[in-house]
């Protein structure tokens, strides 16, 4: 493996555990001003410490993120489209230099296995891995399905698969159900999307079952911004992927620090 390739992958998942937690905050690029990520300058700094890498877009890096910060980037490179049109018809918005002058350690690119724009996503995502190969960047694909598709172990693993056999250093993907083959049936390693906000015990509970099926760690957003307490969610999620806590070791050091912050 090329040195720089692999460097970079070791920024993202760390070597003294084999995991790695992800804070997704690139929702804007589709969805606009989410909830809890309206104004990311504010929300970002106490978190960043937490955080083993940060996903993004270079706008919001570039206006939000201090350049002091020590946190690596996945930088968001696909976009063009909206929530309010066909999310599956998006392209490469952002290229590899721009990738490069702002220091990232991997960009991230979705896939959209059995909806309308599922060939130009795959080809895409093929595309990316060449540039990054050349320029020793990894490339983590982002793993959606077809809207008449559940996310089930067959679909996902399907995606999964896929991404993996044209690259991909890293796959996201949703947990599910038999989980456990999603994993077996990808080469690469496993993170797990927070998905939509749920109660802060089922994220946690989500996490736990996600590690112990075999996902290297997490890249969650909503579940972290959007808790009652961020900087006491993203703690608690990492004492299971990194300290090997159960769901319920990891739920009463949430409730523990969100107590101490409300005192």
């Amino acid at each position: 493996m090329d040195w720089g390739l692999a460097n970079r992958l070791n920024l993202i998942i760390r070597p003294e555990t084999g995991r790695t937690v992800m804070l997704a905050v690139d929702h804007g690029y589709f969805q606009g001003p989410t909830t809890g990520l309206e104004q990311p300058r504010t929300m970002l700094p106490p978190l960043l410490p937490y955080a083993d890498t940060i996903m993004l877009t270079r706008g919001v890096l570039r206006s939000c993120v201090e350049p002091s910060s020590a946190t690596p980037v996945v930088l968001r490179v696909s976009g063009g489209t909206s929530i309010l049109r066909e999310l599956s018809h998006e392209g490469v918005a952002t290229c590899m230099e721009e990738a490069l002058r702002l220091n990232a350690v991997a960009v991230a690119h979705s896939i959209f296995v059995g909806a309308e724009g599922e060939r130009e996503s795959l080809l895409n995502l093929g595309k990316l891995v060449d540039e990054g190969m050349r320029w020793g960047m990894p490339v983590l694909a982002v793993t959606a399905v077809g809207r008449e598709m559940v996310r089930d172990a067959r679909y996902l693993g399907l995606a999964c698969r896929i991404a993996a056999e044209l690259g991909a250093s890293v796959v996201k993907t949703y947990y599910c159900d038999e989980f456990e083959k999603v994993v077996a049936g990808c080469p690469v390693p496993i993170v797990i999307a927070g998905g939509k906000k749920l109660a802060e015990y089922e994220a946690i509970k989500v996490t736990y079952n996600a590690i112990r099926g075999g996902a290297v760690g997490v890249d969650m957003g909503r579940n972290i911004f959007q808790s009652e307490a961020p900087v006491a969610m993203i703690r608690a999620v990492r004492a299971i992927v990194h300290e090997k806590k159960s769901a319920g070791q990891a739920f009463a050091l949430f409730e523990k620090l969100k107590n101490a912050a409300h005192a």
